[in-house]
C-alpha cells in the first residue's frame, strides 16, 4: 500500500478544520499527517491500546483514533484526529471513510491489474480464475481485447505512463509492464467493436508514443477474448502477430491477428518441410535464379490481382513486355502465373522462402 494515496486524501481534509489528521500502522509509525513534522514518530503505546480495546474508535494521548482493518478483520492502519472530544470523533468518523475507499480503490486496482497479468502469463490456474473474480467482483464474460506493444530500438520507462494515461478507466482497462520492452493493454471493449476499430485504437497508440516520447512500436493485436479464461491466447496471438508481422509484414506497425492468413500457418511449419515443399514447387531452377527485377514484377503483378493491363501500367512498360516476362518466368519455374493455381503456389513459395530465409539471420 503507498503511504502517498493516504497522504493525498489527508491534504484535502486540512481544507476542512484546524484539527490534525493524520494515519498511524499497525505498529504505531505515522505514515501520513497534516503536521508534516510528525511523520515517521513511533507510537507504540498508541497502537497497542487500539489492538487491545476491541473498539471501533480509541480516544488515547488527547487524540481520536479509529482503525481500518483488511478482510480478515486484521488491523492494519488507523486513522486519528486530534481531540477527544465528539466534534473529533465526528471528524475520525469522516477520515475513516475517506481514506478507507482511498484503501480500498487502490488495492483493487493494484490485485486486479496483477490478476489480468497472471492470466495472460499463464501463472494461474484455470478453476482459480473464477474464484478471483468473484473475489474481486470481476467481470468474467465482458469481451477484452488484447494489445502487445512492443519498443523497438530504445525504450522509454515513461512509455508505461503515457499508455495508462490514454486508457483512464483503471478498474476495466490494464496497462501491464511484461519486460524492458513489452507493455501489454487489455481493454473492455463494447459488443459490437469491430477489428477496425481496434486497429484504429492501436494507430492512436502508436502515434501518442512517436509524438511524444518519439519511441518507435510494433503493435500485436489479438482475437478479442470473450472471458477471462481467453486472455492468455489472446496474448499469445499478439505475440505471434508481431513474430510474423516481422516476416512477413516487415512495414506494418500494427498487426492484426486475425488479419496474418496464410503467414501464420507457414510459421508454424518446421524447416524441414518447408525446404521439401520447395525442392518440389521448383524442380527446373531455385527460387534463388530469380534476379530482383523478376521478383519485383512478380510482386507487382499478384499486387494487382494478376491482371496484365494494370500490372503494366503500374510498371510503365508495354503490356507485351509483361507477358514475354511472364513466359520467361514460366520458362524458369514451370508455373504460368497468369492461371490462378499457379499463382497461389508461387505466392505460397515466396512466402515459404521468406520465412526460411527470417530463420537462417536468426
Amino acid at each position: 500500500m503507498s503511504n502517498s494515496v493516504f497522504q493525498s486524501v489527508i491534504v484535502q481534509l486540512r481544507d476542512v478544520t484546524d484539527r490534525v489528521f493524520g494515519v498511524i500502522d499497525s505498529d504505531g509509525t505515522v505514515v501520513s499527517c497534516t503536521d508534516m513534522s510528525v511523520l515517521g514518530e513511533r507510537w507504540t503505546d498508541a497502537a497497542l491500546k487500539i489492538a487491545n480495546s476491541g473498539e471501533s474508535m480509541v480516544t488515547f494521548a488527547h487524540k481520536t483514533f479509529k482503525p481500518i482493518v483488511n478482510v480478515s478483520n486484521i488491523i492494519e492502519y488507523s486513522v486519528f484526529c486530534s481531540g477527544d472530544d465528539e466534534i473529533a470523533k465526528g471528524y475520525c468518523a469522516m477520515a475513516y471513510v475517506a481514506l478507507n475507499d482511498a484503501k480500498v480503490f487502490y488495492e483493487e486496482k493494484h490485485d486486479r491489474g496483477t490478476f489480468v497479468k497472471n492470466i495472460i502469463m499463464d501463472n494461474i490456474l484455470p478453476g482459480d480464475i473464477y474464484i478471483r473474480a468473484k473475489e474481486l467482483h470481476f467481470s468474467t464474460d465482458a469481451p477484452r481485447a488484447v494489445f502487445l506493444v512492443r519498443q523497438v530500438g530504445h525504450a522509454d520507462v515513461a512509455t508505461v505512463d503515457v499508455l495508462s494515461g490514454m486508457f483512464p478507466d483503471k478498474l476495466q482497462d490494464f496497462v501491464l509492464s511484461i519486460n524492458e520492452t513489452d507493455i501489454a493493454v487489455v481493454k473492455q471493449i463494447g459488443p459490437n467493436t469491430t477489428g477496425e476499430d481496434l486497429e484504429k485504437l492501436a494507430q492512436t497508440m502508436e502515434e501518442t508514443l512517436r509524438n511524444e516520447l518519439f519511441v518507435k512500436t510494433v503493435i500485436g493485436i489479438g482475437t478479442v477474448a470473450e472471458h477471462l479464461r481467453s486472455l492468455a491466447d489472446s496474448y499469445k496471438e499478439a505475440q505471434t502477430s508481431i513474430d510474423v508481422g516481422k516476416v512477413f509484414d516487415t512495414e506494418k506497425s500494427i498487426i492484426n491477428y486475425e488479419n496474418l492468413g496464410i503467414g501464420r500457418l507457414i510459421y508454424q511449419l518446421p524447416t524441414t518441410l518447408c525446404e521439401i515443399f520447395l525442392s518440389e514447387v521448383f524442380k527446373k531452377n531455385s527460387i534463388d535464379s530469380l534476379d530482383q527485377e523478376t521478383l519485383f514484377t512478380i510482386n507487382k503483378f499478384f499486387e494487382n490481382n494478376l491482371n496484365v493491363s494494370e500490372t503494366s501500367r503500374k510498371l510503365f512498360v508495354h503490356r507485351n513486355t509483361l507477358v514475354y516476362r511472364l513466359e520467361k518466368i514460366k520458362k524458369l519455374t514451370g508455373l504460368d502465373l497468369r492461371q490462378f493455381d499457379h499463382a497461389i503456389v508461387f505466392k505460397v513459395a515466396l512466402m515459404v522462402r521468406k520465412y526460411l530465409s527470417s530463420r537462417e539471420n536468426r
